[in-house]
């Protein structure tokens, strides 16, 4: 059974930067979108980042836009989420999620990873 594999979260200073990675443990990510989520404490998830190798498109939140960047490397079947100018306010957990289907939307995810921790702080 797929399983997806999160790492990169950390403890860094405000405008610093991560790169999040995102392992799937089989088959091939092509086929479906792939999104970035977070959730902080007392908050909604939301999500932040998807990208659609069948449409080559990707999509970002409007908090994040122009910060972050989604891609994928399917030689290593992993996406990544780099993260610059980090700010206190992108303290959360990060979880890459599979889509059922191949388009860029926020919703109808259906497996998860079990997410990694982004704490932006001085």
């Amino acid at each position: 059974q797929l399983q997806l594999v999160e790492s990169g979260g950390g403890l860094v200073q405000p405008g610093g930067s991560l790169r999040l990675s995102c392992a799937a443990s089989e088959g091939t990510l092509d086929y479906y979108a792939i999104g970035w989520f977070r959730q902080a404490p007392g908050k909604e998830r939301e999500g932040v980042s998807c990208i659609s190798v069948f449409e080559g498109t990707t999509n970002y939140a409007d908090s994040v836009k122009g910060r972050f960047t989604i891609s994928r490397d399917s030689a290593k079947n992993t996406i990544y989420l780099q993260m610059n100018s980090l700010k206190p306010e992108d303290t959360a957990v990060y979880y890459c999620a599979r889509r059922r289907g191949a388009f860029c939307t926020w919703t109808d995810y259906n497996v998860w990873g079990q997410g990694t921790q982004v704490t932006v702080s001085s």
